[in-house]
């Protein structure tokens, strides 16, 4: 695909999303149940640096936090679902820890696979940057500092934490009301 080409789909899927977050909700999961089979099925990556810290995203059509992630596509592999994700995302090529988790979440009909992982050939993970026009925002969050987060990401790291029998401490809000510090990397930032 030419740059020019590429330049060209990002504008134009950036204005679908915009005019999608502007729908009511009932309107967007009317339009994501009558494009999809009964089931929506995703992928959630949740990529670890080393010391600990957590990457998360900033959806341009949500107001909280969640983890890079999205829709499979038709016959797509879970796990590859997972990586190319990560890269469309937050241009960042991860590897998959261990067994995903699953999460069902009947009222909107959608299955997440959930799973762990780290960044490859950058550990410090400082070269992510949002690569979609879908990411307004990414950051690394100390896990005992996470903003508030959609109920999806909430979800799957109670998933991930029930799977590997650690208890989980999951925040749905900043206790404060104010949002923690992060390393902040914007969509305009290289």
């Amino acid at each position: 695909m030419t740059r020019a080409l590429r330049a060209v789909t990002a504008v134009g899927y950036g204005l679908a999303l915009r005019l999608y977050r502007r729908l009511p909700r009932r309107a967007r999961l009317f339009a994501v149940h009558h494009t999809h089979p009964a089931f929506t099925v995703g992928a959630i990556c949740v990529v670890e640096r080393g010391d600990g810290a957590l990457l998360l995203v900033r959806h341009s059509y949500r107001r909280s936090w969640g983890f890079p992630g999205g829709l499979l596509k038709r016959g797509e592999d879970v796990a590859a679902g997972a990586r190319r994700e990560a890269m469309e995302e937050v241009a960042m090529e991860i590897e998959l820890l261990g067994e995903p988790a699953v999460v069902v979440d009947p009222g909107p009909r959608r299955v997440d696979v959930v799973f762990r992982a780290r960044p490859i050939g950058d550990p410090s993970g400082a070269n992510a940057h949002a690569d979609s026009p879908e990411i307004v925002e990414l950051a690394w969050f100390p896990p005992d500092a996470l903003p508030r987060l959609q109920h999806e990401a909430a979800g799957a790291l109670v998933a991930l934490a029930r799977a590997s029998g650690r208890p989980a401490s999951v925040p749905t809000a900043a206790p404060t009301g104010h949002e923690p510090r992060p390393e902040r990397r914007d969509a305009a930032s290289p």
